[in-house]
């Protein structure tokens, strides 16, 4: 394939991942229309991924609700909330951060939650910031500093206290991950693009390699990334050179990297590899 083809080519799979990554979800009904009071398998598209180091289990958040999915048994809507969120991260014992909209039964809510928390595993949120202003769409936990992108004004911000918030650039983004070298980020762009974000100053640097989609680093402080297409891939110098690994087989909207795995999600199913990203277990 000629090098123009393929290029065409990504610039096309990257712009239709754009259209459905960067697209705002409708707000959700009290009971979405198609989906039974009673049916608590109704997950809707995938926005997050955690595990609970309580008992190493796998919190799946939706829009349709936070789902809880244990090893064996069928996923359950936690606290029967229809919460659309759409930013999360486990960053302790029943201890998650999240984002999005409110179930719509809870009206005395804002459209916009801001940030929130809850210390025991998503059965009661509580608000800590920017209710009713921000609808963070990236919350990256990186030491004492949480990384926060908010969707409505197109800005990364960073806060230390979880109140008080810092703008470090303004950009779409899709992904945002920590190095382990303190105040350096890995970012994807809405166009695919990799870089590298200098926190302290905003500074920015294009990576080059391939189109992607979603990143995390792993502890070793290797770089991987899933592009639009669902293909793994992995950088051990920093984004200079990438290595196939294997495929979740579809257009990603999760990613993280845990101690108990690496877990993947496509609109509507999830995935685990405990093998560095060569195979792909569904677990959702």
């Amino acid at each position: 394939m000629n090098r123009n083809l393929h290029l065409a080519i990504a610039l096309a799979v990257a712009t239709a991942f754009l259209s459905t990554a960067c697209a705002t979800d409708p707000e959700p009904t009290a009971r979405a229309a198609k989906d039974s009071p009673s049916s608590d398998s109704s997950i809707g598209h995938i926005h997050g991924l955690g595990i609970d180091p309580a008992d190493d289990s796998l919190y799946v958040a939706t829009h349709f609700g936070l789902f809880h999915v244990p090893d064996t048994g069928k996923p359950s809507r936690v606290a029967d909330r229809w919460q659309d969120t759409m930013a999360f991260t486990v960053i302790g014992p029943g201890h998650f951060l999240g984002s999005g909209h409110p179930d719509l039964t809870e009206e005395h809510l804002p459209s916009h939650l801001g940030l929130i928390e809850s210390t025991d595993a998503g059965e009661t949120w509580t608000p800590l910031a920017l209710q009713g202003e921000a609808d963070f769409h990236i919350l990256e936990p990186a030491g004492d500093v949480l990384y926060a992108y908010d969707s409505t004004t197109s800005r990364l911000l960073r806060t230390e206290d979880r109140e008080r918030f810092e703008e470090i650039l303004s950009g779409d983004l899709v992904s945002v991950a920590a190095s382990k070298e303190a105040g350096r980020l890995f970012a994807t762009t809405s166009k695919g693009q990799l870089i590298s974000i200098d926190a302290p100053t905003g500074a920015t640097r294009e990576l080059g390699g391939p189109v992607t989609a979603y990143l995390d680093t792993t502890a070793e402080g290797g770089l991987v990334g899933i592009g639009p297409d669902g293909v793994v891939r992995v950088s051990g110098d920093a984004g200079k050179t990438w290595q196939e690994a294997g495929s979740i087989g579809g257009q990603p909207a999760a990613f993280t990297i845990t101690e108990q795995g690496w877990y993947a999600a496509t609109a509507e199913e999830a995935f685990r590899s405990t093998d560095h990203g060569s195979t792909w277990e569904q677990v959702l």
